[in-house]
């Protein structure tokens, strides 16, 4: 008998292969019959008009605090996503000093927006090497997750206050060798880094892997070698602005020093900017022409985030505009109120420097959120540019001074400024680029500012109903086979005979995410982004039924995905 028959859905089986009519049957957390089954099963459920398609792969998220006070990954869960990578951007937990929850709460904090507080009360912090952290999450967790070894853990922990300071001695290279060796052992799917100027850590010192030289990440990277089913990744100011010589150069030399796969993150699309987009393609096309493999990733939907002038968000990214901003709120507030000042931070954001960020400047098209003032009451919810047509005024002096006006508390929702047919048609060519993979959510950092959790279920909404620009067996495959093949997923990915049951089944007429809203349920009370999924019916890994109409099930099936026994 089998456990579970999912009876008369269309399956979409993550092959990119047209879908099909077919019942789906189940037996011990594998995929045992497609087609026409006869066989009983315990539980038979009916999928007539929906689309049965296998879990969704997010490759990018910083799920690896949230896990321990969230171990269903939520709300990626709600929206199909029954694996995630972790660990990404050189940013992990472990190899961990203890009694330095301190500083790397206030790294983590400052680089992937996670809460001081949340991570006070929500992480135990009671490990040291990377086998004990992942232990931790054995029999606890709601989905599959694979953790990549993270680059300025290993440095800190060899090298101390040094870490983002000094160039590392050949005896602390071969020590960090042997943390990222003893990581990968004991199931850490790759090595992780970070080179992108816009990553600091808590006390404003660049984090400890941008101290690194080329020589010590080649090293690191001949470790990744010799280990099955790993990989690489990284961040870079190539990532932010396109790619010189000099970095293609690293990208090839980097990744055939490990022989495997690199990603990186993310590509942004932009009709305004063509010419990042089509160099970061032909960086993409000369390492593959090298015999180097490097992906990169790209969301397929614009992330709802907000900003703000108070708390650290992209806008202080822009060039100068941190000056500015970094300082107390008082003389902050007297610097924005400079006409003189305004008049640079605005020409600042609008030049050449501020590379990808300039997406943030369409000023006009800010929606202004939550406000904190009596003066401001009025302006909630309305367009930045409507307000500064009634005033007679420039879009970005009304903007700061509602911001003013609340003391800086106002939540801003930039109006994307690449929502343009053109920049559409350029992603959609994107997808299909070799060295192209869809993700970049992000999920489980800027939990206060970004929401790219429902990339899976909107994009599918848009397929199907939106602006289709390519087909629901394209999407699916690229959410994910594709991402499943790259970390070398063992039957994962797909709805095959054999496969874990790691499964969605969802409404085509509904799918879609919901509103993003701001929920207060972090530990200590703090506050995150969150939108439901829409048309997600049910959720299975491994099997085990984790989501039922849009309402996780509380159920735990989920394994930590290691190197050499879940990758290969």
């Amino acid at each position: 008998m089998l456990d579970l028959v999912i009876r008369g859905g269309t399956v979409v089986d993550g092959t990119g292969e047209p879908k099909r009519r077919a019942d789906v049957g189940v037996r011990d957390g594998r995929i045992v019959a497609i087609g026409e089954i006869t066989e009983e099963a315990a539980e038979t459920v009916d999928a007539t008009g929906k689309f049965v398609c296998p879990g969704f792969v997010d490759p990018h998220t910083h799920y690896d605090a949230q896990l321990f006070w969230d171990p269903l990954a939520s709300p990626s869960n709600l929206h199909g996503v029954t694996s995630i990578v972790g660990g990404n951007c050189g940013f992990t937990l472990a190899p961990f000093i203890p009694g330095d929850a301190d500083y790397v709460g206030r790294m983590m904090a400052k680089v992937e927006g996670m809460p001081i507080p949340a991570l006070e009360a929500g992480v135990p912090w009671d490990w040291e090497t990377f086998g004990e952290y992942l232990e931790r999450f054995d029999g606890a967790l709601g989905v599959n997750a694979g953790f990549m070894v993270g680059h300025c853990a290993i440095r800190r922990r060899v090298m101390g206050d040094r870490s983002v300071r000094d160039e590392a001695t050949d005896d602390e290279i071969a020590q960090m060798k042997a943390l990222l060796a003893d990581g990968l052992g004991a199931g850490g799917i790759g090595f992780s880094t970070t080179r992108a100027r816009t990553h600091s850590d808590g006390d404003g010192a660049p984090v400890a892997s941008r101290v690194a030289t080329e020589g010590e990440l080649v090293a690191l990277a001949s470790v990744v070698a010799e280990h099955e089913g790993t990989s690489l990744e990284f961040a870079s100011d190539g990532c932010l602005d396109g790619f010189d010589d000099d970095e293609v150069s690293f990208m090839i030399d980097f990744a055939t020093a490990a022989g495997r796969p690199l990603n990186w993150n993310v590509l942004t699309v932009d009709s305004a900017a063509p010419e990042r987009y089509r160099n970061q393609l032909e960086a993409m096309d000369r390492c593959r022409e090298a015999g180097a493999e490097v992906i990169a990733l790209t969301m397929p939907i614009l992330v709802g985030m907000n900003m703000s002038l108070l708390n650290f968000c992209g806008l202080w990214l822009l060039p100068e505009w941190q000056d500015v901003l970094g300082v107390e709120v008082e003389e902050r507030m007297e610097r924005l109120a400079d006409p003189e000042i305004r008049a640079r931070l605005k020409a600042a954001a609008a030049s050449p420097e501020a590379g990808v960020f300039s997406r943030l400047t369409g000023w006009e098209k800010y929606r202004i959120g939550d406000t904190y003032s009596e003066e401001n009451e009025a302006v909630r919810g309305r367009l930045v540019g409507d307000v500064a047509a009634e005033r007679g005024q420039d879009a970005f002096d009304v903007m700061i001074d509602i911001c003013l006006a609340d003391q800086l508390q106002t939540v801003l929702w930039p109006g994307p400024t690449d929502d343009d047919d053109e920049s559409w048609r350029l992603r959609a060519e994107a997808w299909e680029h070799p060295s192209v993979m869809i993700g970049g959510s992000d999920a489980g950092a800027h939990l206060d500012r970004m929401c790219g959790q429902p990339y899976t279920t909107q994009w599918l909404g848009d397929c199907l109903r939106g602006r289709k620009l390519t087909t629901v067996e394209a999407a699916v495959r690229h959410l994910t086979d594709v991402p499943a093949q790259l970390f070398g997923f063992v039957e994962r990915g797909r709805v095959a005979e054999g496969f874990h049951a790691d499964l969605v089944v969802f409404d085509p007429e509904t799918i879609d995410a919901g509103e993003i809203v701001t929920l207060n349920d972090l530990p200590a009370g703090e506050g995150r982004l969150y939108a439901d999924a829409m048309g997600v019916e049910r959720v299975y890994v491994n099997g085990v039924l984790t989501v039922l109409d849009g309402t996780a099930t509380g159920e735990v099936p989920g394994r930590v995905l290691r190197s050499g026994v879940d990758t290969c």
